[in-house]
């Protein structure tokens, strides 16, 4: 095995958006040893694997900063539809649905996007212990949901926690905290957690802040009272002395398209006040559990998956409705429990959402879907593809600073999401011409073009499209944020 490896001759895009200079990277063992011009006359190179990257990018491995993957990094390690899209790191624990600390034989919705087998763990520890044994080819970094710490202190979950059942909450959350979580999630748009009024909130907030840590929100409404939400998030997190994340950022639903005009504002006023920063996914259907509330008649709803009725994955509800001869909420109450994609939002938001300086990039796929939404294998090429080469809505030192520098900073990754001598050498290299997302709603799993290298902690993981089904060293850590 080499000692490391030398990239020659690529265009570096550093990930803190300031412009790429052609440059060569050495990496010697977990770290970047050295960036500059002709290498080779001035390090010594000799057992060194060397790769030739005129004409492509070299960046900091991309941070797929939403993620539900805390189950399947130990279920697949070998994270293929990550590592393919030059995904080195992912945040798992996203939207109030983390695997721990909870155990459970059949998790109820939300919990079951997680897969049904998966709750075995009731602290990070034994987390870590599983995560060991598996050896994912990604790095992981864990928030804590507070619907999983709502199951795992109450006994109902239509009413606001008492001061006690709040008590606890604090108390698993703070050793998690202690053992290496980054922070928490909420997930206030979902039934579980919708009545968790913000004084629920405040004090795992403030337990999150004593660790160093952040807090991330799938706002409780993301339609007609968004901007409610957005003040209600903005407030705990101001309260509770801890930096904000707004999950998957959107204006959901017909009647609120164009309202990104408003909502953006009114973060950028946020961010005045607090740290503040907010993630979105390059697509205008979102994925989740189904739900007779979001089917409405108007926009299309394309089933992921159905634990009564399998087959009909992929399928449009609308069409399964025509065919039982049935309403499509009747169809939807026949196929739970399952999952949809939605087609809720309108391109010129999305659009609007990438666009702005404050987002990061982030999937939101769903690994345990049947007919996941094509995010899951697609989302980071389809940034730099369509929305920086197509239409160039970004510079790609932009789009590299959303998916690396801009994420890293905001989730207190340490010396990770940039190229500098004595980082950790996660690394991505890419195709600029030839990168493109494959997959589709029709062929969800297609693996992404022009990813032609990934390296994790220095270890080449990946190398591209036409060598689907190699085998790899899988070199993945489990992380810790800065302040831990």
């Amino acid at each position: 095995m080499s000692r490391g490896h030398l990239l020659t001759g690529g265009l570096v895009i550093d990930g803190s958006g300031a412009a790429g200079v052609e440059a060569d990277v050495l990496l010697i063992g977990e770290r970047i040893a050295a960036i500059g011009h002709a290498l080779p006359l001035t390090h010594d190179v000799s057992g060194l694997a060397h790769h030739d990257c005129r004409g492509r990018v070299v960046a900091p491995g991309f941070i797929d900063v939403h993620t539900h993957d805390d189950a399947i990094v130990l279920q697949q390690p070998a994270m293929t539809p990550k590592l393919s899209q030059g995904i080195t790191t992912v945040i798992a624990g996203n939207c109030g649905i983390s695997l721990l600390p909870w155990l459970s034989d059949d998790p109820p919705p939300p919990l079951n996007l997680l897969g049904r087998d998966s709750f075995r763990h009731a602290s990070v520890a034994s987390y870590r212990e599983a995560f060991d044994a598996a050896r994912p080819a990604v790095n992981v970094a864990l928030l804590i949901g507070h619907t999983t710490l709502r199951f795992a202190t109450m006994d109902r979950l239509d009413r606001a926690a008492t001061p006690a059942e709040v008590k606890r909450m604090a108390a698993l959350l703070d050793g998690c905290l202690a053992d290496g979580a980054i922070g928490l999630s909420s997930g206030l748009f979902y039934e579980p957690a919708f009545a968790a009024p913000p004084e629920e909130l405040l004090p795992l907030a403030r337990t999150v802040a004593r660790h160093g840590g952040v807090y991330a929100t799938h706002l409780r409404s993301e339609m007609q009272a968004i901007i409610e939400a957005l003040h209600e998030a903005g407030d705990t997190a101001f309260e509770g002395g801890v930096p904000l994340v707004i999950s998957h950022h959107k204006c959901a639903g017909p009647a609120n398209w164009g309202r990104t005009r408003e909502t953006l504002p009114l973060i950028e006023a946020l961010a005045r006040r607090q740290p503040l920063a907010l993630d979105v996914y390059p697509y205008t259907a979102g994925s989740t559990v189904l739900r007779e509330d979001l089917v409405d008649g108007v926009i299309d709803v394309r089933l992921t998956w159905s634990e009564p009725y399998p087959d009909m994955s992929g399928r449009l509800l609308a069409d399964i409705a025509a065919e039982w001869g049935v309403s499509q909420q009747q169809a939807c109450r026949r196929l739970q429990p399952g999952g949809a994609c939605y087609f809720q939002m309108h391109e010129d938001d999305v659009a609007r959402v990438i666009a702005h300086p404050m987002s990061m990039i982030g999937s939101d796929g769903l690994p345990h879907d049947r007919h996941p939404h094509p995010r899951l294998w697609g989302a980071f090429p389809r940034v730099l593809a369509h929305y920086c080469r197509d239409r160039g809505l970004l510079t790609l030192e932009q789009a590299v600073h959303k998916m690396t520098g801009l994420s890293a900073r905001h989730f207190r990754l340490n010396e990770r999401g940039g190229l500098q001598p004595g980082w950790f050498a996660d690394v991505t290299v890419f195709d600029p011409a030839r990168v493109q997302d494959r997959a589709t709603y029709d062929d969800p799993q297609a693996p992404s073009a022009g990813i032609t290298q990934v390296f994790v902690n220095g270890v080449l993981s990946h190398r591209g499209e036409d060598r689907a089904g190699e085998t790899l060293p899988r070199a993945g850590r489990l992380l810790r944020h800065a302040a831990a």
